[in-house]
């Protein structure tokens, strides 16, 4: 038995939700390394000036938030959840969107395949995709918690 006939192949769904994953990877590096680029060159000013980052290493979550909203943000709250995406411009807030992008891939690649498993009547899988799709997106959104 030689190494092509151990080979499996990739079904169709497969193949899409990779090709899906490749893409959404790609576009999510690259907005990742041009907002890194706009932080970094100052091109974009931080919430946190980059001569103070050192001093906040060492400090615990709570003190450092509470720090960070005192001192730079000035929202008059912590910034959790999504309340960063009211600071999109500042540049090391800005290096959230990559972020995001990168974490919604696997959304975005079963929703890509949904189409495809109904067409082929694998209602079974459909399901389990649309379900992965609402959880997915309930746990993004901060509605869906655990361990609170």
């Amino acid at each position: 038995m030689n190494e092509e006939s151990n080979r499996a192949e990739a079904n169709e769904e497969q193949l899409l939700y990779a090709k899906t994953l490749r893409a959404g990877m790609l576009f999510g590096l690259a907005i990742l390394l041009a907002t890194f680029f706009l932080y970094a060159t100052g091109i974009i000013a931080p919430a946190i000036p980059h001569g103070m980052l050192a001093k906040y290493w060492s400090m615990d979550v709570h003190h450092y938030m509470e720090t960070v909203e005192q001192n730079h943000v000035g929202l008059g709250h912590h910034v959790t959840g999504w309340a960063w995406t009211g600071l999109l411009g500042k540049g090391d807030y800005l290096n959230f969107v990559g972020i995001v992008i990168l974490s919604a891939i696997t959304i975005l690649c079963y929703l890509a395949i949904i189409p495809t498993l109904l067409r082929k009547g694998d209602r079974v899988y459909a399901v389990v995709a649309i379900l992965e799709v609402i959880i997915l997106s309930l746990a993004a959104s901060g509605i869906l918690t655990a361990g609170h």
